[in-house]
């Protein structure tokens, strides 16, 4: 009995540009000035954009956001609380020598059930940011 395995498409350049365009479109409309990442499956980078008045840090906060969305398959704003003291990742983000950030704003996408890339925004309140690149991830279904 031999099992195969549909192959899903990977994200493309054109999911990635309309995954920035609907964050963009959505922080704008909250009158929010950012950064977005978008990264493919392997973690690199696929689509940068920082709106011209947005803060210099955002354009980090929102890479760092989109590859622990990716390493860890789960949006960012469900991680915080994991590395709080006592938290199951508690000492993580300092025992990797890698670009974590456990601060709302960062979203794995999947495409059909499986795991093709991340979107990490940066600039306003962590809600905002989870709210921006959670419509993008909606916008691309």
């Amino acid at each position: 009995m031999s099992t195969t395995t549909a192959a899903v498409a990977p994200l493309t350049i054109e999911d990635a540009e309309a995954l920035v365009t609907a964050a963009r479109r959505a922080a704008e409309d909250a009158g929010v000035t950012v950064s977005v990442t978008v990264l493919d499956a392997g973690g690199h980078l696929l689509a940068f954009r920082r709106d011209d008045r947005a803060v210099l840090i955002s354009g980090e906060t929102s890479t760092r956001k989109a590859y622990t969305a990716l390493q860890l398959n789960a949006p960012t704003a469900d991680l915080v609380d994991a590395v709080q003291p006592g938290g199951l990742f508690h000492t993580l983000p300092t025992a990797l020598d890698r670009p974590l950030l456990f601060i709302a704003g960062g979203v794995p996408v999947h495409r059909d059930g499986r795991l093709i890339g991340a979107i990490g925004v940066g600039g306003g309140a962590p809600e905002q940011d989870h709210g921006f690149a959670t419509a993008a991830v909606q916008s691309l279904a």
